[in-house]
């Protein structure tokens, strides 16, 4: 009931990722879904073992949760897995992630699923090597940070994902959101080719690297990350938790003081503009 998009012959087709201590699959599949895609929930095992292809899809999700337990860093595990992971056709399953991105196709991570495309090196990735740039890492706050956060959109963006959006209110749900570039010569590039998409922000929308708005102690004071060609998108907050206005802790006083202007959570934009995106492509 949500869906801006036009009708078309084939439906977007959004696969989202679950399995392994994943646990926000049902949300990020209603998030394509309410968005207008046709999204399905597969397990990693289906996917490895090649009965499902990602190449099926238009739209790959990585979702959050806790995978492997995060018992050796958030991700690190699962990262480790598609960076080696042979298919059952012999194929490395990062391969597989390769001609995806090189058949125009789409990627998104939330939180868990950021902190995997970090490690795996598909993000900031500003050689464009897939090689590990950056990592995050355990907030500075030394806590386990569960709330609502403002976010600034940086303009002139290569995302896809963030067209029309300059300001989002999105809760946060993790311990380990730190980012921290590996050396000085890549948050350089980041900064340059402009790929550190979304920031932490006050609640006057101003970028600001102070706790409690910034949640993480972040480098740039980053929430989100794409790729230099604006296929890849990976952020710490979590957009699929926002999906109606009702989701919204200050959704009664939005309403009454006139500022709730439609049933639409903030969040859902973002899948909106990637379905939308795919629409026009296809």
């Amino acid at each position: 009931m949500f869906s801006d998009t036009k009708n078309t012959n084939r439906p977007v087709k959004a696969l989202v990722l679950t399995g392994s201590g994943i646990n926000c699959e049902a949300e990020m599949a209603a998030a394509c879904r309410l968005a207008g895609a046709h999204a399905d929930i597969v397990h990693l095992s289906r996917i490895f073992s090649g009965e499902v292809s990602i190449h099926d899809y238009d739209l790959l999700n990585l979702p959050g949760g806790f995978s492997f337990g995060d018992d050796l860093g958030s991700a690190k595990v699962l990262a480790n897995k598609f960076k080696v992971r042979k298919m059952a056709s012999g194929s490395l399953f990062l391969n597989e992630i390769r001609q995806f991105l090189n058949d125009g196709k789409y990627i998104i991570g939330v939180c868990n699923g950021f902190q995997a495309l970090v490690k795996m090196g598909l993000l900031p990735n500003t050689g464009e090597k897939f090689e590990q740039e950056a990592t995050l890492t355990f907030n500075d706050s030394g806590k386990f940070e569960d709330r609502w956060i403002k976010c600034k959109v940086h303009p002139d963006n290569p995302s896809p994902f963030l067209r029309d959006i300059d300001t989002i209110d999105l809760p946060v749900r993790h311990g380990e959101g730190k980012l921290i570039f590996k050396n000085e010569d890549i948050r350089r590039a980041v900064i340059e080719k402009k790929l550190n998409v979304l920031a932490y922000a006050d609640n006057e929308g101003r970028i600001t690297d102070q706790y409690p708005f910034n949640p993480n102690g972040s480098e740039l004071n980053c929430a989100g990350l794409c790729d230099p060609g604006g296929q890849i998108f990976g952020l710490m907050p979590h957009p699929e938790a926002f999906l109606t206005a009702y989701n919204h802790p200050d959704w009664n006083y939005r309403k009454k003081t006139g500022h709730l202007k439609d049933e639409k959570g903030e969040g859902l934009q973002i899948f909106v503009n990637i379905v939308g995106r795919v629409t026009c492509e296809a």
